[in-house]
């Protein structure tokens, strides 16, 4: 026997509550049970209709965009011309396809004043024959105003796009001023890295400093001594030791409670210093279905690194990873940034073919690749994983940190604006 579909009553829409407890638990019961059927109904009429006509399915997933911040992500409204521009929140690559676009009108105005000052030199000549000339130019294809140039979407919009936050980085949109500021960190081509990683003071995290010995390759992992006799060496006493010894860049595993909490990179010889924060440390070990790594280097990927300060941090990371990698060692190393945090993965992919149950590759149009129909790409985590957040950059290598900063962060206090 079917179950009994429960109807509303007029009474159940409506907000009030009875005095009688168990009636009122009734009423809510049959009330919700309604709703339930009635949505129910609504959701399997909507997929008959959507089987029949696929296009209404396409016009409802394109109108559900989730609210989310990277959508209601602001920029800032500057020239193209930003300088440097650290403390401002720009799209490097929209504004560059904006004077792109300028340039290019502003070609295509100067081509029209030129064909209109030789048609009006025509014309003083003789008035028949400039009602001949502009009969003909009348019909002369060039004379034809042109098409309105393409309406590129604003920054917010651009940012709801689901593939946005997943575009890769454009290192070579760096503004010059920015590369005039440092330029040891924009130098092409790029030295090839030696990283020297230590620890704050009496730190226990030696096991974490020799992970990340193999996250970075040509690095070497140096403690710094506990014993209450021994001397303190400060940050800048170890780079001008680094300095010495060939070293491109020194980093410095702060810890909290045992834990890794923050991350110094120093740029040899002369900085700049970037501070960043530490969280969700995980080890490779602890990773379910994890790899071991090997010597080779790694593969690099930059993702969404949009603005100039992203640009920059961007370059830092470039120049700890060997510009040429290890294509036979198949592994990968991704700095992902979303709403200004850069969290860091590392994997071993292998090339295999599609399973039947697997959907198809889609690029960046939402369409599928052609191609690659039959091949997909298998992951395994190597490991560690963490999530890293910028958080100051200092001028050069100071005795104690934060005596003079170029950038520093949580003096935007606006949750739309980001920084990266």
């Amino acid at each position: 026997m079917a179950p009994r579909k429960f109807t509303p009553s007029p009474k159940s829409t409506l907000p009030f509550k009875t005095g009688n407890r168990e009636k009122r638990q009734k009423l809510h019961i049959i009330r919700k049970k309604a709703l339930d059927n009635t949505r129910r109904d609504e959701r399997f009429q909507r997929r008959r209709e959507e089987d029949k006509d696929p296009s209404l399915r396409e016009e409802r997933l394109r109108r559900n965009i989730p609210l989310t911040l990277e959508r209601k992500r602001v920029w800032d409204d500057v020239d193209a011309d930003t300088g440097d521009g650290l403390g401002v929140s720009v799209d490097i690559e929209r504004l560059k396809r904006q004077k792109l676009e300028e340039e290019k009108q502003l070609e295509v105005d100067e081509h029209r004043s030129s064909q209109d000052e030789a048609v009006e030199a025509s014309g003083s000549d003789n008035d028949r024959d400039s009602m001949i000339d502009s009969a003909s130019d009348s019909n002369d294809p060039s004379m034809i105003p042109r098409k309105p140039l393409p309406r590129h979407k604003s920054s917010t919009e651009r940012a709801t796009s689901p593939t946005q936050s997943t575009t890769s980085t454009n290192l070579d949109l760096t503004p010059s001023a920015l590369a005039v500021r440092f330029p040891t960190l924009f130098s092409t081509p790029p030295a090839a890295p030696k990283t020297l990683i230590t620890t704050s003071l009496n730190s226990t995290l030696h096991v974490e400093g020799q992970l990340l010995t193999t996250l970075f390759p040509n690095s070497v992992y140096i403690p710094r001594s506990a014993h209450r006799h021994s001397h303190k060496y400060s940050v800048r006493e170890i780079a001008s030791f680094a300095t010495n010894r060939a070293y491109t860049a020194l980093l410095v595993l702060k810890e909290d409670q045992k834990k890794p909490t923050g991350l110094t990179f120093v740029h040899l010889p002369d900085g700049p210093t970037f501070h960043f924060s530490i969280s969700n440390w995980v080890e490779g070990k602890k990773l379910p279905g994890h790899g071991r790594p090997t010597d080779h280097h790694p593969e690099l990927i930059l993702n969404n690194f949009r603005t100039p300060l992203g640009l920059l941090t961007a370059h830092l990371f470039r120049t700890v990873f060997p510009p040429q990698p290890d294509f036979e060692g198949r592994q990968v190393v991704t700095l992902h940034n979303q709403r200004d945090y850069i969290f860091l993965r590392r994997h071993r992919y292998i090339f295999r073919e599609k399973r039947q149950t697997e959907k198809s590759v889609i690029g960046a149009d939402g369409k599928e690749v052609k191609g690659v129909e039959g091949i997909r790409a298998g992951l395994q985590e190597l490991g560690p994983r963490f999530t890293m957040k910028l958080r100051r950059i200092d001028k050069g290598i100071q005795r104690a940190s934060g005596q003079e900063w170029e950038w520093k962060g949580g003096m935007e206090k606006q949750r739309t604006k980001f920084q990266l």
